[in-house]
């Protein structure tokens, strides 16, 4: 039976701050680690170390981190993001908002968007590749904290993880190929994702087992051998173990291993961000080429590229 309700897709990320202000950072990292999918500490013991130490310290050093990858139109996730969701909606001709689990637009806002326009069912597409528990999971909670608000909720459907969807695979190949074009092809090809902790992993998270499969695919779609291509997790934060190896201390050792022409690329990341822009473009550029580097290519995230774009239309299908 054919559905002839109107349906709109909502494209969610983790979110941005509003500037690159010491204030609009507080506020974003407030809510962003308030979440227990994010730190599941005791909230007695968590949110005194947040607000007595945490904030105040990061706050001003991460908003000097946003001014230095800011563009003219605003953050680049947010940017990239509207970008995206433009060139969805042309594509599919669809309602095609943006939600973030954290900031604004919020997935409430985002949706109360589509709804407007007479939208009645939903494909909300996290753009997280790889499932994990702190991202995806996140959206879904956040959902349903939004639908809460509505005196009527949508019918919706959640697209979970794309992690070896064979456009996707294609998509991060063509972008390597690209930067191969320009640059060169570097002795080694890293893939760079972002941590989360060990313990969430060995709780039951499946996030590294995802981030594996798209490496493996990623390799087999480019004709790399093992000695080629390579892992690593980045962005760990506090004190515990996170998921290794690290990437920071893996780019200290690959010089002295005979690879001093290295492509990175993030694969976990569907747009630029503070993450890729700052600390793997310039931190990890800075690490590898102090430890004996010659040649550090960072491959940009997928963004809005034509191929993304068609992966996400057919991630949608009705």
């Amino acid at each position: 039976m054919q559905n002839h309700k109107k349906q709109g897709v909502l494209l969610v990320n983790l979110g941005t701050p509003d500037e690159a202000t010491a204030p609009a950072v507080k506020r974003f990292l407030s809510q962003f680690l308030h979440d227990k999918r994010v730190v599941d500490m005791t909230r007695w013991l968590w949110c005194p170390i947040l607000h007595g130490v945490i904030l105040p310290i990061r706050a001003p050093k991460v908003a000097k981190l946003y001014q230095s990858v800011w563009m003219e139109e605003g953050s680049p996730l947010m940017v990239y993001s509207k970008r995206q969701a433009n060139k969805l909606a042309r594509k599919i001709e669809l309602p095609v908002e943006v939600g973030m689990t954290y900031g604004n637009p919020s997935l409430q806002s985002g949706l109360e968007a589509l709804l407007l326009q007479g939208v009645e069912d939903v494909i909300v597409l996290p753009l997280y590749p790889q499932y994990s528990g702190t991202t995806s999971a996140a959206v879904s909670d956040g959902l349903t904290k939004a639908f809460k608000n509505m005196p009527v909720m949508p019918g919706y459907r959640f697209v979970r993880d794309y992690y070896q969807h064979p456009m996707y695979i294609k998509a991060l190949a063509q972008s390597v190929r690209r930067s191969w074009e320009k640059n060169g092809k570097g002795d080694y090809l890293l893939c760079s994702y972002h941590g989360i902790p060990k313990r969430y992993a060995d709780n039951g998270d499946v996030y590294p087992q995802h981030c594996d499969r798209t490496t493996t695919l990623l390799a087999r779609e480019l004709e790399l051998a093992p000695n080629q291509i390579g892992m690593t997790y980045q962005s760990r934060f506090g004190r515990e173990e996170w998921l290794q190896p690290y990437t920071d201390k893996t780019l200290e050792t690959l010089p002295d291993k005979g690879i001093k022409n290295l492509d990175i690329i993030a694969p976990a990341f569907s747009v630029d961000c503070l993450e890729t822009l700052e600390e793997i473009s310039d931190q990890c550029r800075e690490i590898f080429m102090e430890k004996g580097g010659e040649k550090f290519t960072y491959i940009p995230c997928l963004n809005d590229d034509e191929l993304h774009i068609e992966m996400m239309a057919e991630l949608v299908k009705p």
